[in-house]
């Protein structure tokens, strides 16, 4: 009797050992079927393309130059290392070195992006000879935007008079985003042993803290400085709801860049940013929902209800969309691409940490996007990864006067699922005991 009880334990046991949801799995399994669409589009024709958003029922392709350009290669490097399997690697690096005159680019700040995500991936995965030296040709001209009197890596041009950015009457404009190309100039000093990257590098994360942090250590979007003096001018968004909301992506890039930046330099100042920022975001009520995808902008309902400049906007969007209601659920949207990125730097911080809570906040917001709520269908949604995503919501206004249908609003983006592939590997290693960056 008692050895059939047992037996009967160890056969529950295995049931539900069977029956756990293994998420990484899963989703592997879904990343799959729908890049299998994804790779089909993009070799249609005699050019490859590079896909970046699904809307109005087609896939959007970008330029090379555009700063979205890495993340599909950076995509299926990702699908390499989750698989094994060499398709992916081979269609990876087709798509990487399509990108290879990024790396004599000037007049553009996310460089890093663009081949970091794609040649450091690869150079990390499988050593390819000449990736090498493409990041350092990269970082030489990155670094030929750096501001000495500012101390800072300028972001956008203001040069051209046509541009949106010299009609904002900004000087030398830096956005918090620009902590994400930091990593590429960690990576090529630590190759060839010249510190000038690293020293910029520092330079900008220090002048970031100092001067792009509000005291509760959330973040403003833009910050403009004088050129020549190097003070600041103004404090704003481009991306955000208002100059003083909380846009989502923005709190997102900040505790990526500063947890990449204790992890080049071991310097204490940057892990605790980058735990404050973390703390900011997952402590404080309201500035989550409960599954953790957060809205695009924090402050949406403030300022649509109280803020002058949203007041303004919003009333223009009732215009286009016929009434309150609809433009209400217009601009109340999640931004799967912000828990995406977010996750994946908590598994690395949890990492440096050991706190529990950067761990548990980050699976839920794995679960949360593994659910139909915001992962696609196999074969829907032109192979995306993940529904309910925006671009640059102010960006699109313009475009929404003359088609509601047009912006990169709820829409699935590629860095979306380019960041929620990193966090699942970060994911599985450190539930293996591993530290999550190899």
């Amino acid at each position: 009797m008692k050895i059939r009880f047992f037996s009967l334990l160890i056969l529950a046991a295995l049931s539900i050992q069977c029956t756990k949801r293994d998420i990484i799995q899963e989703n592997i399994e879904n990343a799959k079927a729908q890049l299998a669409y994804l790779i089909e589009a993009s070799e249609e024709g005699d050019t490859l393309r590079i896909p970046s958003t699904f809307k109005n029922n087609k896939i959007e392709f970008v330029p090379t130059d555009d700063w979205v350009s890495g993340f599909f290669a950076g995509t299926l490097w990702y699908m390499y290392e989750l698989t094994g399997d060499e398709y992916y690697a081979e269609k990876a690096q087709k798509h990487t070195e399509i990108l290879h005159d990024i790396q004599y680019l000037k007049w553009h700040h996310d460089v890093g992006f663009m081949v970091y995500d794609s040649y450091g991936n690869g150079l990390r995965l499988k050593n390819i000879p000449g990736y090498d030296t493409v990041l350092v040709n990269t970082a030489k001209s990155l670094a030929t935007r750096f501001r000495p009197a500012a101390g800072i890596i300028q972001s956008w041009n203001t040069d051209n008079p046509k541009s949106w950015q010299a009609h904002k009457g900004w000087d030398c404009p830096v956005i918090i985003d620009n902590m994400m190309n930091l990593e590429l100039f960690f990576k090529v000093s630590e190759m060839t042993g010249d510190n000038t990257y690293k020293n910029i590098a520092m330079s900008h994360a220090d002048k970031t803290i100092e001067n792009h942090f509000r005291d509760d250590y959330s973040t403003y979007h833009v910050v403009d400085y004088d050129d020549e003096t190097g003070e600041v001018r103004r404090r704003c968004t481009a991306q955000g709801i208002a100059d003083e909301s909380r846009w989502a992506r923005g709190q997102a890039w900040a505790i990526y860049g500063y947890t990449v930046a204790y992890r080049f330099t071991g310097e204490e100042r940057y892990l605790e940013q980058a735990k404050n920022i973390a703390n900011y975001l997952l402590v404080e009520e309201d500035n989550m929902p409960e599954d953790l995808v957060p809205l695009w902008d924090f402050d949406v309902a403030e300022f649509a209800s109280d803020g002058e400049e949203m007041v303004h906007l919003f009333n223009t969007w009732v215009n286009i969309f016929e009434d309150k209601e609809k433009t209400e659920k217009y601009i109340n949207q999640r931004d799967v691409s912000s828990a995406s990125i977010i996750s994946s730097a908590l598994y690395e911080l949890y990492w440096y940490t050991k706190d529990e809570l950067y761990k548990e906040k980050a699976d839920k917001m794995i679960e949360s996007l593994s659910t139909p709520a915001y992962r696609a269908e196999v074969g829907t949604n032109g192979g995306f990864l993940f529904m309910h995503s925006v671009g640059s919501l102010p960006h699109s206004h313009v475009q929404l006067q003359k088609n509601p249908k047009a912006g990169n609003i709820d829409v699935p983006l590629n860095y979306a699922d380019y960041y929620f592939l990193e966090a699942l590997i970060r994911k599985g290693r450190v539930e293996k005991g591993e530290n999550p960056i190899k």
